[in-house]
């Protein structure tokens, strides 16, 4: 199951540069999640600092 990131995303970056498969980009103002790229492997959630990502 894909990661997803919740309206409580910053738009900060943080979670981008960890993604290991590039599936998160921005868009419309707030980072998103490509969920067809996604490997669940958690990366990003772990340096979230709003907290705003989770399994979908």
């Amino acid at each position: 199951m894909a990661m997803k990131i919740s309206d409580a995303c910053l738009n900060c970056g943080a979670c981008e540069g960890e993604c290991p498969v590039g599936a998160i980009a921005e868009a419309d103002g707030k980072r998103a999640i490509d969920a067809s790229a996604c490997v669940s492997c958690g990366s990003c959630a772990s340096v979230c600092p709003a907290e705003a990502i989770a399994e979908a």
